[in-house]
């Protein structure tokens, strides 16, 4: 994180309001890139500022694909990667990452299912499901989702296809 990051957040302090009860955090993201990092660290940091974190559920935000390969199976780097940080984490004194949602191309149609094995057995067991972000407009003033949906993207034969084989594998 930036100094001028950490010196923003350092501004303002919050008591945690029941610093007792136990708390998944439900959503969060890991990265390593040359402008900015967020990893165990960066979580721990967070999670131990007061509140009683003791689990946390990681969802897909395109960090650690393979940088080769079939490009449908490439984001199960980012699974692998986080299945590694999972298991510092279960070794740490700090918030466990419980689970991993990861990121599959549901328009795949039944050819999902490689890929849905793939981040089960990279998963280490904590592998979920995915998320497919589907935020869509027409109008170039909005950012569309970074998977690159189409309008019609829930109707079309593949999409409903790959959705069912999520569906038949208990996603």
């Amino acid at each position: 994180m930036s100094d001028d990051r950490a010196a923003w957040l350092a501004t303002t302090q919050e008591d945690a309001l029941d610093p007792a009860l136990p708390i998944c955090d439900p959503h969060h993201h890991l990265w390593d890139t040359p402008q900015s990092r967020y990893l165990l660290e960066e979580l721990h940091a967070d999670t131990g500022a007061g509140h009683n974190v003791v689990q946390t559920v990681f969802l897909e935000c395109s960090s650690a694909y393979r940088e080769d390969g079939p490009e449908a199976m490439r984001p199960v780097g980012e699974t692998e990667f986080v299945a590694a940080i999972a298991e510092e984490s279960a070794r740490s004194t700090g918030a466990t990452i419980a689970a991993i949602i990861s990121y599959a191309d549901l328009r795949l149609g039944e050819a999902v299912e490689e890929v849905l094995d793939a981040h089960e057995q990279a998963g280490g067991g904590r592998f979920r499901g995915i998320r497919h972000a589907s935020a869509w407009d027409a109008s170039d003033q909005v950012h569309n989702a970074h998977t690159h949906p189409s309008e019609d993207m829930f109707a079309t034969a593949d999409f409903r296809r790959g959705a069912q084989v999520l569906s038949s594998k208990g996603y």
